[in-house]
């Protein structure tokens, strides 16, 4: 049965059996609580919830746990089976592709399943997300909706965050990425840091460190004191954890800032977001950057925490080239605009899968990424 009841956007409401419930509505993304919803279960089949889910409906599964799992993936080859839009301009075939995974992503998220207030699911065979939950979440206020697209993410990034991405340039030691702090899976970046040339192996400042992967590296080159800064509560959490479990604790000091600590280094780092975009949820800040903010205060600000004759080191893509949303003579201008001249410069292609893969919609401009480590002095 639908319902129209009112509601908040933090809270979804639903009508079953003729009774009115509510509970907490989670959404990561800040996705606003549907305001429809009709009862699901295994009788459900995947062209019925495709087509609800089409038209706005959120469907709150009541059948076996691993059923569900099954009529999302049927769900999401109805989306794939659909023709692709496709544009020659790479701009073009960018914002196309960004339309199409926020339908999909809007589509899928509408099969909800409910957790109790210690975050059990009451369902058929379902998994123990609790620990999940808690990592995610924090500590539950009482039960509560959420998308199954959503709470798979979570037990993704639970299990990526027991095991762990093993890190060359660490002999191998492992970083463990919190849920909404971006994971090292892309490493060519964090080799261009562990092969350039040190100006000084004193001090160095690590700008938005995330995950605390570049900190690490540094530390393991033999700096002596690195201090590595954040504003997202997350990636503080998940570098304080990274830094301790790698025995770094005592020479890299996490700290919560918008960019820069105060003071001067002779050395630093900033790995901003790559593409000049807006972010349609929060993993996704560490990809998109609007406007070019963080690049910008990093340049602007380089120069008042440079230490004479030190080098600061900017890593970035230019896959945000190739796809038409900034150009290097832009990059170069807002260089020399902050008072800044270029040194040298360390290259590497990627080697994910997607670089490799032509029938993905950005291919060409994959193929043609070069990540680069601009080093900067004053």
């Amino acid at each position: 049965m639908n319902t129209d009841l009112p509601h908040s956007e933090n809270e979804i409401v639903w009508t079953e059996a003729g009774v009115s419930h509510r509970a907490r509505w989670r959404s990561e993304a800040g996705v606003p609580a549907p305001k429809r919803v009709a009862i699901a279960d295994d009788s459900t089949t995947a062209d019925a919830a495709y087509r609800q889910a089409c038209e706005g409906i959120a469907l709150l599964w009541r059948g076996d746990f691993h059923n569900a799992r099954q009529l999302l993936q049927a769900m999401a080859r109805r989306i794939d089976r659909k023709p692709r839009k496709t544009a020659d301009a790479p701009l073009d075939a960018f914002n196309l592709h960004r339309q199409a995974q926020a339908q999909r992503a809007r589509t899928l998220g509408m099969l909800l399943i409910p957790l109790e207030a210690d975050y059990g699911i009451g369902l058929r065979r379902a998994p123990d997300v609790r620990e999940a939950c808690l990592e995610a979440y924090g500590p539950s206020d009482g039960p509560s909706v959420v998308s199954l697209r959503e709470l798979q993410g979570l037990i993704g990034a639970h299990e990526w965050r027991k095991k762990g991405v093993a890190i060359p340039a660490l002999d191998g030691e492992r970083i463990h990425p919190h849920y909404g702090v971006f994971s090292p899976v892309r490493g060519e970046y964090v080799e261009l840091v562990a092969r350039a040339p040190l100006p000084s192996t004193t001090l160095a400042f690590d700008i938005g460190t995330g995950t605390g992967v570049l900190a690490a590296v540094l530390a393991k080159r033999g700096v002596e004191r690195i201090v590595a800064t954040d504003n997202d509560e997350r990636s503080l959490a998940c570098a304080r954890d990274n830094t301790v479990r790698l025995g770094f604790g005592a020479r890299i000091d996490v700290v919560k800032a918008d960019l820069f600590p105060p003071g001067r280094a002779p050395l630093v780092v900033c790995n901003p977001p790559w593409l000049p975009a807006r972010p349609s949820s929060p993993i996704e800040r560490a990809v998109y950057d609007p406007a070019s903010q963080m690049l910008r205060g990093f340049l602007g600000g380089l120069a008042e925490h440079l230490e004479p004759g030190g080098e600061g080191w900017l890593i970035l893509s230019d896959f945000a080239e190739h796809l038409g949303l900034r150009t290097r003579a832009a990059l170069l201008s807002m260089i020399d605009e902050a008072g800044l001249s270029i040194v040298g410069r360390e290259e590497i292609r990627p080697q994910h899968p997607k670089a490799s893969d032509a029938s993905d919609p950005l291919y060409r401009a994959r193929v043609a990424e070069v990540t680069s480590l601009w080093r900067l002095a004053v």
